[in-house]
């Protein structure tokens, strides 16, 4: 069963039905887009609210990410904003697998359908054409016909008129002869024509209508069968990202299984752990006896009377003890030495010859003379340096590593024209041997060349070479500041036993605290807001292969280790990082997996 035969007089039918399916395909174009744009502002919005509440870094919520239940929360985050990413590319893959390809298929169909209709159209109008001619031929029949039966009759009433003469009997029977004439010849014609007639009527009928109502309905069931596809495509699309949805969802209950309470507690106590004792019981005093309390023994405040946990942790009790004051964040100001302290009694041991009289003032002045230029380069931070050659004027790290990447460009080239030599001799060589395959005097300009881009890349080698090893040695000088610092810990440790320091490490049997405590414990803590603030972790990476970290400012690594990273790769290839024992170094960026927290 076809259209052409069973339903080759319902032109006005198939018209419509075909209509009728392009608009269904235009309809159902239309709801899948809007079914993207749900999709959309849903993964725009669940993208927003995984933003919303990822803690901000250096936020107390970050610091608190140690606990497994602060971690599981943001394992969910991430979880979900893949979730947002699924369904994201189900909106996408709708668009181009649906949306775009029916749209091309639609203009098409469009396009076929018109010129289906365009051909209808014309072989009707030809068949109205040939009909018309049929019809006048037929009245010009049927008029010539009635005028050479007048003639007929005209002729022989003439000639039965007695009145009438010869001549005019004559030309009456001529006449009606014409006219007869003149009709057998309409007759012809209407005859032909109306053979024509028929011949393109069933020419219409019985094969361009057939034809051309069989195209539309193949073109129908084409559309029709590219619609189911895309109706099947509307669910394979989404059961196509299932899996990974389904990992997802995995990951969300995951998180919720990785929670620990019990190492949460054990967490918080590590962290926040004073290690005091109890206060003990206090001793009755007998006044009664006739003792008069001494006024040492009267004051809470005097260095001699022993203070609690209490007493020492001062007014704001909920923070880690700190057995000196916080001051204020690292500037160069608190870098300049307060005063000079009294020096250290003979009974404290003797001089060590490393730091003179005074331990504390060496220190500070030895500190002032190392951070307080990186001070001033951290307020130029802000301003536009000037690109020199030697790239001085990038910091030591950065700069050694930057004339390092130079030395090795370099060390390349140098290779490549080292490489580029030999082969121009060997075929110099070969020349000189045998003759017939070349002139070995053609060989010498590129030879020539080759010998002065060697000598220059060696200068280039060497100037670089000595610039790298001048910023070795500011690199040394600025490792002067660590030493220092675990000095000044090492200082504060015997001062928390309030017992007196000497710098060669020998104690003292006094007690007596050293009033230099307080402005060596401004000093310290200095420095620990400065570490605070310059070296938060901002993400972690684990290690892909071993590192031996052999060259000054890197730091040695072990497959599958975890790091913590301080610093990202600045586009040279290196990344800082550090190990939970607080060391820090460079490692290269291709070595390792790094996860940057958001």
């Amino acid at each position: 069963m076809d259209w052409g035969t069973d339903l080759w007089d319902q032109y006005d039918i198939i018209d419509k039905h075909t209509q009728s399916g392009l608009e269904l395909v235009e309809k159902y174009v239309k709801f899948v887009k809007e079914r993207t744009e749900i999709e959309q502002n849903y993964a725009k919005q669940l993208r927003n609210l995984t933003k919303k509440y990822n803690p901000k870094r250096g936020c107390r919520e970050e610091q608190e990410c140690r606990f497994s239940n602060h971690q599981s929360f943001l394992d969910i985050l991430n979880e979900m904003n893949d979730y947002a990413g699924q369904r994201e590319l189900i909106a996408e893959n709708m668009m181009m697998n649906i949306c775009i390809e029916l749209t091309k298929y639609l203009q098409e169909l469009k396009m076929e359908r018109k010129t289906h209709l365009s051909e209808a159209k014309k072989a009707q109008q030809s068949l109205e054409s040939t009909y018309k001619q049929l019809d006048s031929s037929k009245k010009r029949f049927e008029r010539e016909w009635r005028e050479a039966d007048k003639a007929a009759q005209y002729a022989e009433k003439t000639d039965q008129d007695i009145n009438a003469t010869k001549a005019d009997v004559e030309k009456a029977k001529q006449q009606a002869n014409m006219r007869t004439h003149i009709a057998e010849e309409c007759k012809n014609d209407y005859a032909a024509q109306l053979q024509k007639y028929n011949q393109e009527q069933s020419q219409f009928y019985f094969s361009d209508v057939p034809l051309i109502f069989n195209k539309l309905q193949d073109m129908d069931e084409r559309r029709v069968r590219k619609l189911a596809q895309g109706y099947v495509l509307f669910s394979d699309t989404e059961r196509h990202v299932m899996p990974i949805i389904g990992k997802c969802l995995e990951g969300v209950t995951k998180a919720g299984t990785n929670v620990n309470e019990r190492n949460d507690s054990i967490a918080l106590i590590e962290q926040y752990k004073s290690g005091f004792e109890r206060p003990g019981d206090l001793d009755f005093e007998d006044y009664s006896q006739g003792i008069n309390r001494a006024s040492s023994d009267s004051s809470l405040g005097t260095l001699g009377t022993p203070k609690g946990p209490l007493e020492l942790l001062g007014k704001n009790r909920s923070k880690p003890f700190w057995l000196f004051s916080k001051k204020s964040k690292l500037s160069p100001s608190s870098l300049t030495p307060l005063s000079t302290p009294p020096a250290p009694s003979p009974a404290n041991g003797p001089p060590s010859p490393k730091f003179g009289r005074d331990p504390l003032s060496y220190c500070l002045k030895e500190i002032n003379k190392t951070v307080k230029p990186r001070i001033s380069s951290f307020r130029t931070l802000g301003r536009t340096p000037t690109v020199t050659e030697d790239f001085g004027h990038l910091p030591p790290e950065q700069r050694r590593k930057r004339l390092q990447q130079k030395l090795d460009n370099i060390g390349k080239e140098l290779q490549k024209e080292v490489d580029q030599s030999e082969a121009l001799e060997k075929m110099k060589d070969v020349y000189e041997k045998n003759p017939q395959m070349g002139d070995p005097a053609s060989l010498s300009p590129q030879i020539n060349q080759t010998a002065q881009n060697m000598e220059r890349l060696r200068g280039e080698l060497n100037k670089y070479e000595s610039w790298l090893t001048e910023a070795g040695r500011r690199g040394d000088s600025m490792l002067r500041r660590d030493t220092l610092r675990e000095d000044a810990l090492s200082y504060r440790s015997h001062s928390n036993n309030n017992e007196p320091y000497s710098p060669d490490g020998t104690h003292s049997e006094e007690g007596t605290p050293d009033p230099s405590q307080a402005i060596y414990a401004e000093f310290d803590d200095d420095f620990e807001e400065e570490e605070e603030e310059l070296a938060a972790p901002i993400g972690q990476c684990t290690a892909m292969y071993n590192f031996p970290g052999a060259s000054e400012g890197t730091i040695t690594m072990q497959e599958g280790e975890v790091l913590s990273v301080v610093e990202e790769d600045k586009g040279d290839g290196w990344t800082r990082v550090r190990r939970a024992n607080g060391n820090e170094g460079y490692i290269p960026t291709s070595y390792v997996s790094i996860s940057i927290s958001k």
